[in-house]
Parts: structure tokens; C-alpha cells; sequence
């Protein structure tokens, strides 16, 4: 697949745009970035079901970019629980394993496209309505943890996202303080994107009709372009989210989340 001045071009106008959102309004770029990849790969002749796939994986592998900005700015301020991270962490790496070297594999670009629209049409209701679970219970022990931290690693290794709209959910209703909950879902996308990022490469080591510029189901040049992009314009988005109206930023957003889901149901059930 040739690298073209356009796709650079159209790359970087995406890195831009996820890295702002994503500072701008907590959410993981992945919700943004898969659709768009998707559309760029299909119009580059990659079929429609791997295409799928390799936009989830890119996705996820710019999180470990993103992830180390977006963290060092939350441990500055002392907000991220390193403790929960320690206790999650093993669990996410378990499950984004089972995800991505195990179910993602096996099921078809059509199945995960649907699954993605429907996570996303989800998240953009929680979005919407900006709702926040009553916090009713103190974090779990170890056994509790670890299994919380697989669902997290799982859910998101299906879907190329960083976990944020499962674990601030979850923290918030363990009695986490919301800013200490989003430091530490910034935290936990590190192992997330690693752990997922490995399985995706061995398991697409045998698949046919990979492009040249692919390492596994990871497209390298779109890797590359929107991490170096999204590096510099998350911290942009963080400092304005103290000057703008997130809240109703953040349903105006949900309506273009939205559009995005349909998209991606629609390539789910027509591919």
C-alpha cells in the first residue's frame, strides 16, 4: 500500500482531531478512530472484514502513546491510584490476551463491527445523559480486582478502546472519587494497549491479505502519523476542557457518536 502525501495528510487531520477529544472530554480516541480508520483502509482495497479488524488494532496501539502523555499530566497532580492500577492490572492483561490473541481472531470483521456499534451507541448514551453510577460500595479485594481488570482488558481488546467508559464507571462506583477514577483509567490504558497490542500481531501473523505496511493487524504508517499527532494536541484539549462547556460538549458529541455507530453496525450487517 502506497504511503501517499493525502493519506499523511488525512492521518494527521484524524490524530489531531482524537487527541483533542480526547483531553477535551475524557473519552479514548478509539471511538473516533476506528470508523475513520475503516473507511481509509476499505478505500485502499483492504476487504471490508479485515479492515474492521486492522482499524480496532491501529486504534489500540495508539493508546500506549497516548496513554504515557495523558498519565504523566494525572500523576503530577497526585490523582492517579496507583494502588487500583496495581490491583487491575493483572486482570486486564489476562483478559486483553483472551481478546485479542483468542476471540478476536476467531470471530468475523462483520461480528466486531456490530459489537463496536453497539458499545459505542452505548457509551453515547452514558455520554448524553452524563450519568454517573451511585457510588454504593468500597473497591473489591484481590479476587474482585482481578476479575473486574478481565472484563475491562476484554471488552476493550473487542472494541480497540482504552477502557475508560467501563473502568470510570466501575471506580466511580466503588467509591473512587471521579478525578482519581479518570487519572486512574488514564493509567490502566497503558497495560491495556500493550497486553492487546501483543496478541493482536501474533494472531495476525497467519492472516492472508494483510497489507505490506501491516505488523499483525496493526496498520504501521497509521500508527505512527496519528500517535506522533494525538501526543501533542491531548494536552491542548485538557487545558480547554477548563474553559469550555464540556457538559454540553459532551452531548453534542454524543450525537456524532452516534452517526458513527450506525456507520459501523451498517458495515457489521452489509459487509
Amino acid at each position: 500500500m502506497d504511503i501517499q502525501p493525502q493519506l499523511i495528510i488525512e492521518l494527521a487531520i484524524l490524530g489531531i482531531c482524537t487527541g483533542f477529544l480526547a483531553g477535551l472530554l475524557g473519552i479514548g480516541g478509539g471511538m473516533v478512530m476506528v470508523p475513520f480508520l475503516t473507511i481509509l483502509l476499505t478505500q485502499r482495497g483492504v476487504d471490508d472484514n479485515l479492515a474492521v479488524k486492522m482499524a480496532i488494532a491501529t486504534s489500540m496501539a495508539t493508546i500506549i502513546f497516548t496513554s504515557i502523555s495523558s498519565v504523566r499530566a494525572h500523576h503530577k497532580r497526585g490523582a492517579v491510584r496507583w494502588d487500583l492500577v496495581k490491583g487491575l492490572a493483572p486482570g486486564i492483561v489476562l483478559g486483553s490476551m483472551i481478546a485479542s490473541m483468542g476471540v478476536f481472531a476467531l470471530l468475523k470483521g462483520s461480528n466486531l463491527a456490530i459489537f463496536f456499534g453497539l458499545f459505542v451507541g452505548f457509551s453515547a448514551t452514558q455520554m448524553f445523559l452524563d450519568k454517573k453510577p451511585a457510588p454504593t460500595r468500597q473497591v473489591p479485594g484481590t479476587v474482585g480486582l482481578v476479575g473486574a481488570g478481565s472484563a475491562i482488558g476484554f471488552l476493550s481488546g473487542l472494541v480497540g478502546a482504552g477502557g475508560g467508559f467501563i473502568s470510570v464507571p466501575f471506580m466511580a462506583w466503588c467509591n473512587v472519587l471521579i478525578h482519581n477514577a479518570v487519572a486512574t483509567s488514564a493509567a490502566l490504558g497503558f497495560p491495556i494497549a500493550v497486553a492487546n497490542v501483543v496478541g493482536y500481531v501474533i494472531s495476525g501473523q497467519t492472516v492472508q491479505g494483510l497489507p505490506d505496511d501491516a505488523f499483525g493487524y496493526i496498520w504501521v504508517p497509521a500508527l505512527v502519523v496519528i500517535a506522533l499527532c494525538s501526543v501533542f494536541t491531548a494536552p491542548l484539549g485538557a487545558k480547554a476542557a477548563h474553559m469550555l462547556p464540556v457538559k454540553k460538549l459532551k452531548r453534542t458529541f454524543a450525537s456524532v457518536l452516534y452517526v458513527l455507530a450506525a456507520y459501523m453496525f451498517y458495515k457489521g450487517l452489509w459487509s
